[in-house]
C-alpha cells in the first residue's frame, strides 16, 4: 500500500484492516491487549498531569482558568458557528438520499430493540447532567439577565422580542426554558452525532477499526495509521478519561450533599473517597457482566426510574404550570434558536461566552466517549433513523424533562419569592424543588439513586471506550484491560478530590473543556469525512 490520500475506499476495508492490526506492535502484559503507542502515551499524559496539578495547584488552576476562559471569550463565535454546522449537516443527512443508507451493510438487523438502544445512548450522553442541571439551569436563566428582562421590563437587544412586559413571569419563564432547552437539545446531540455515525459508518460499512482515526481514512489515507491517527485517539483518550473523571468527582460531591440534606451524613474527605470506591466497584460489576449484562441493563433500569420520578413530579406537582411550561417552553425554543444561535453581532456577551461556548466546548469533549459508544451500539439503523432517534428524540425528552422540573421550581419561585430552591447551591436545586411535595424524603432519595446509577453506566460505558481506543479499535480486547481504564478513572477522581479538592477538580474541569477547541475543528473535518465516505456508498450498488 502507497501513503496517498484516496477518497475512493469501497475495495479497500478488508486489506486495510487486516494490514493495520497484523502491523501495530501489541504488548500483552496482565492478559492485556495493548495498542503500545496510544496506551503509553496517553497512560503516560494522565499520570503527570495528575502529579503536576497536585504539586502546583494553584499554578496550574489559574492557568487552565485562563485557557477556558481565553477559549470561550475569544472564540465564542467559532464555538457557536461550529455547532450550527453540525446541527445543518445532520438534518441535511437525514432528508437526502444518503439517508437510506444502513450502517452495517444493506442487510444488518439492529443489535438492540428500540427501548434498549435509546436506553443507553440517552444515559451515556447526558442523563446524568439533566439531574444536576434540570433544576439549577432554568431557574439561573429566570433569575439572570435573560428572564430577568421580561420581569423588570427591559428592552432585549439582539433576541427576537418575546413582547414581554414588566413583571411578566410567564414571559420570563420562557426565556428561561428556550435558553436551557437550547443548550440540552439539537446542537449538543448533534455534535455526538456526527462522531457516533462516522464511527459506526466506517466501522460496519467499510471494515474499519471502531477509533476515531478511521473517520479520516477518506481525508488521510494510509497516515492514519501513523503518527496522525495515533494523535487523534490519543487525544480522545485524554479528553474521555478527565472528562468521566471531573464528572466522578462533581456527581460524588452532589451525591453526597443530598446525603447530608437527607440523612446528616458527613461530605467529608473519607465519605468522599468511599462514595468513590462504591460507585467504581459497581461499575467494575456491570465491566465483568458485558455490555448486554451490564450497560444495557443499568440504563434501563435508569430510564425507568428517571421515568417514574418524572411522572410523578407530572402529577403530584403543579400540573397546569408544568404542561404550560413545557408547551410553551418549546415554542419558544423553536422561536428564538436562530437568534440564539447567532454567532456574531451579539450583546449578551455573558450568555454566548459564559453559558454557550463553555457548554459547545464541553460537548465536544465529550464527544469521543459519548459518540464512540452510541457507534457501538447501533448497528443495523439507517442513517436517517440514526440521526432522528439520536437527535430528534432526546431533543423532546429534554424539553419534557426541563418543563417538568424547571417549570416546577420555577412555578415555587413565582409563588413564593423566598422559596429556598432559588437561592439553594447547585446541587442542592432539585432536592429543594422536590422537598414541597409529597413524599419528598423517597423521591429525593430516589434522585440521588439515579445521579449514582448515571455515574456507573457512564464509567462502564467509557471504560469500554477507552479499552476499544486503546486496543487500536477492537471490541473484542480482554475484559482485564477495561477493569484497568474503569479502576483508573476511580483513582483519579478519588487523589484529586482527597488532595487536591475543589482546585485540582477547578483545573481538571478547564483542561477537559480545552480539549474542545481542537476537537471542534477534528470535528469540522469529520464531517467533510463521512460526506465523501457516504457519497462512496451511495454510489455502489446495493447501498
Amino acid at each position: 500500500m502507497t501513503d496517498h490520500v484516496d477518497t475512493s475506499i469501497e475495495e479497500a476495508p478488508d486489506a486495510i484492516e487486516t494490514e493495520y492490526h497484523i502491523g501495530q506492535d501489541n504488548i500483552t502484559p496482565f492478559g492485556l491487549d495493548i495498542h503500545n503507542p496510544v496506551f503509553m502515551i496517553s497512560s503516560i499524559s494522565i499520570v503527570a498531569f495528575v502529579i503536576l496539578t497536585l504539586m502546583f495547584q494553584d499554578s496550574a488552576s489559574e492557568f487552565f482558568v485562563w485557557l477556558r476562559d481565553f477559549l470561550t471569550q475569544n472564540f465564542d463565535w467559532f464555538f457557536l458557528s461550529a455547532g450550527n454546522i453540525f446541527v445543518l449537516f445532520c438534518i441535511v443527512l437525514m432528508v437526502s438520499p444518503l439517508g437510506k443508507i444502513r450502517l452495517g451493510g444493506p442487510d444488518a438487523k439492529p443489535d438492540y430493540t428500540y427501548m434498549g438502544w435509546f436506553a443507553m445512548l440517552f444515559a451515556a450522553g447526558m442523563g446524568i447532567g439533566l439531574m444536576f442541571f434540570g433544576v439549577s439551569e432554568p431557574i439561573s436563566h429566570f433569575n439572570s439577565s435573560l428572564g430577568g428582562t421580561a420581569l423588570e421590563g427591559g428592552a432585549r437587544t439582539d433576541w427576537a422580542p418575546l413582547g414581554a412586559a414588566a413583571g411578566d413571569a410567564a414571559a420570563a419563564r420562557d426565556l428561561g426554558m428556550a435558553a436551557t432547552i437550547y443548550h440540552w437539545a439539537l446542537h449538543p446531540w448533534a455534535i455526538y452525532a456526527v462522531v457516533a455515525l462516522s464511527l459506526a459508518f466506517f466501522s460496519f460499512n467499510r471494515g474499519l477499526p471502531l477509533t476515531l482515526r478511521s473517520s479520516f481514512y477518506p481525508l488521510l489515507g494510509e497516515r492514519v495509521w501513523g503518527w496522525w491517527g495515533h494523535i487523534i485517539d490519543t487525544v480522545a483518550v485524554f479528553a474521555t478519561l478527565f472528562g468521566l473523571a471531573t464528572s466522578l468527582g462533581f456527581g460524588t460531591q452532589q451525591a453526597l450533599a443530598g446525603m447530608n440534606y437527607l440523612f446528616g451524613w458527613s461530605t467529608g474527605d473519607f465519605a468522599k473517597v468511599l462514595l468513590i470506591a462504591v460507585i467504581t466497584a459497581i461499575a467494575l460489576i456491570s465491566v465483568l457482566r458485558g455490555l448486554d449484562g451490564g450497560v444495557k441493563l443499568l440504563s434501563e433500569v435508569n430510564i425507568a426510574m428517571a421515568a417514574l420520578l418524572l411522572i410523578f413530579v407530572m402529577i403530584i406537582g403543579p400540573t397546569g404550570d408544568i404542561f404550560s411550561a413545557i408547551i410553551s417552553g418549546g415554542v419558544a425554543y423553536a422561536r428564538e434558536i436562530i437568534p440564539l444561535s447567532m454567532p456574531f453581532g451579539r450583546e449578551d456577551t455573558n450568555f454566548s461566552q459564559g453559558w454557550t461556548s463553555f457548554y459547545w466546548a464541553w460537548w465536544i469533549s465529550w464527544s469521543p466517549f459519548v459518540g464512540m459508544f452510541i457507534a457501538r451500539v447501533s448497528r443495523g439503523r439507517t442513517v436517517r433513523e440514526f440521526i432522528f432517534c439520536v437527535i430528534i428524540i432526546p431533543t423532546i425528552v429534554c424539553i419534557l424533562w426541563m418543563g417538568v422540573f424547571g417549570g416546577t421550581a420555577i412555578s415555587q419561585v413565582v409563588a413564593n419569592a423566598s422559596a429556598a430552591v432559588k437561592d439553594a447551591p447547585l446541587e442542592l436545586k432539585l432536592f429543594e424543588m422536590l422537598r414541597p411535595l409529597p413524599l419528598a424524603t423517597f423521591t429525593s432519595f430516589l434522585g440521588i439513586i439515579l445521579v449514582l446509577v448515571f455515574f456507573i453506566t457512564s464509567s462502564d460505558s467509557g471504560s469500554l471506550v477507552i479499552d476499544t481506543i486503546t486496543a487500536g479499535g477492537k471490541t473484542s480486547a480482554p475484559v482485564a484491560q477495561r477493569v484497568f481504564w474503569c479502576t483508573f478513572e476511580g483513582v483519579v477522581a478519588a487523589v484529586l478530590l482527597l488532595v487536591g479538592g475543589a482546585t485540582a477538580l477547578t483545573a481538571l474541569q478547564a483542561m477537559a473543556v480545552s480539549t474542545g477547541f481542537p476537537f471542534t475543528i477534528v470535528l469540522l473535518t469529520m464531517c467533510v469525512s463521512l460526506y465523501l465516505g457516504l457519497r462512496e456508498t451511495r454510489k455502489s450498488p446495493g447501498a
